[in-house]
């Protein structure tokens, strides 16, 4: 399974960002041989307006079937869910820990956003 996670940092122990559209990083990680690659969001991170969406849009090229994060708003979720990528929100400390915790069942999909719109 191919997991997306909102990243403060380029690796594993990094802080997950708890912003999906504006997260400086995406580690899209394999959960079958445990390799991970990092992508950068700094396109979003200023951006007027549509960060989530494209984002999201990121999300969905990448491939991932389910993506990690703090929080995610309305436009976000609905383009994630229209291309079959699960949510996660409520993910903390690093990368590597959110993972755990999703793959334990700490952590369970989401059936709306956990913000509104413009959410900082």
């Amino acid at each position: 399974m191919k997991i997306a996670v909102t990243a403060q940092g380029p690796d594993m122990d990094s802080p997950v960002d708890p912003r999906f559209g504006r997260a400086r990083y995406f580690l899209l990680i394999d959960t079958e041989t445990g390799q991970f690659t990092a992508h950068d969001n700094a396109q979003n991170l200023n951006a007027m307006q549509g960060a989530g969406i494209q984002a999201a849009q990121k999300v969905v090229q990448l491939g991932a079937e389910a993506v990690l994060t703090g929080h995610v708003g309305p436009k976000a979720f609905a383009t994630l869910q229209a291309g079959k990528v699960a949510v996660y929100p409520g993910a903390t400390g690093t990368v590597r820990e959110s993972l755990e915790w999703m793959q334990s069942g700490r952590l369970q999909p989401a059936t709306k956003p956990n913000v509104e719109g413009h959410w900082a």
